[in-house]
């Protein structure tokens, strides 16, 4: 692995499961200057999975850059894959960049995605929705769902459900024989990026009916890379990121909180083991706040 993809660590937390993991290392830079890879992908670490059974593999999003991708595809290929279908998680630029190397595969995403993608589609591939680097080519899905969609990859069964937290257009992916959860966005370590604070009520229920699967294992895209290597996550992080959106949605009658540091915010959780603290996510929650105090009118 050179260039681009110098730093990716292949990880794998469970017999049959990959992480494609990228960041969260000192100094590493995508590229000079400001730009979306480094500032919203690899300055927090992100992680792109693929569940493998024999010949077939399902890919859990195609990761920041199209090297990234194709090093993704080579791997399983080695392994043996000849048939890839690809499950995007939303419509987030990091995890739809390598789309691209998977052109002559099935791609499936929710309405949500498609219909997101479909509207920025130009922007994306001109580099113009959140700057450089360009997406291009974006490949649109090919196979688009509603609520709940059962796959079969390999001998595995997979369950495909949709869902409202992070942003309105999730996809995560429940593999029940195992009690894997592929948590997309939905949850990262140490706390959720907010998209849309009027939603969070919604965010809420969501979450609710991912604990209700009870996981044994849950892999976000973003987390630390030890504690993917190693298996993956209580579900103790779902009620964990629960909590936070609580404590954020208090901005509505006490703006005074404002002014807590995240430390302060998560200590509980820090405590308790269910979060754990990773420095860069503290401009996340000044990002967050902010947020929520314009869109509860005290911006």
């Amino acid at each position: 692995m050179t260039g681009l993809t110098a730093h990716v660590r292949v990880l794998q937390p469970h017999p049959g499961l990959l992480a494609f993991y990228d960041g969260r290392i000192k100094g590493q830079r995508f590229a000079a200057g400001p730009n979306w890879v480094d500032d919203g992908a690899l300055s927090l670490g992100i992680a792109s999975y693929a569940l493998v059974d024999d010949e077939a593999a399902l890919v859990y999003d195609t990761h920041v850059s199209l090297p990234h991708a194709r090093l993704i595809r080579r791997t399983l290929e080695e392994l043996g894959v000849r048939r890839f279908t690809v499950v995007l998680s939303h419509c987030h630029l990091d995890h739809v960049a390598g789309t691209g190397v998977f052109a002559d595969c099935e791609i499936i995403a929710n309405r949500r995605t498609f219909q997101h993608l479909t509207r920025d589609r130009a922007a994306i591939e001109a580099g113009m929705l959140s700057g450089a680097p360009v997406i291009a080519p974006l490949i649109l899905p090919t196979w688009v769902f509603e609520d709940v969609l059962d796959l079969q990859i390999g001998r595995r069964s997979v369950r495909l459900i949709e869902a409202n937290i992070h942003s309105d257009d999730v996809t995560v992916v429940w593999l029940a024989d195992s009690g894997i959860l592929l948590a997309g966005d939905t949850v990262e370590d140490t706390v959720t990026y907010v998209g849309d604070p009027l939603s969070f009520g919604v965010h809420l229920s969501d979450m609710d009916r991912l604990s209700e699967l009870v996981p044994q294992s849950v892999l976000p895209n973003h987390g630390a890379p030890e504690v993917i290597a190693a298996g993956g996550y209580a579900a103790s992080l779902l009620p964990a990121t629960a909590a936070y959106i609580r404590w954020l949605m208090r901005l509505r009658t006490e703006p005074g909180l404002a002014d807590r540091t995240l430390d302060q915010v998560i200590a509980p959780q820090l405590a308790d083991g269910s979060l754990r603290w990773f420095a860069p996510y503290a401009a996340i929650h000044r990002q967050n706040v902010a947020r929520t105090l314009a869109a509860y009118g005290h911006g």
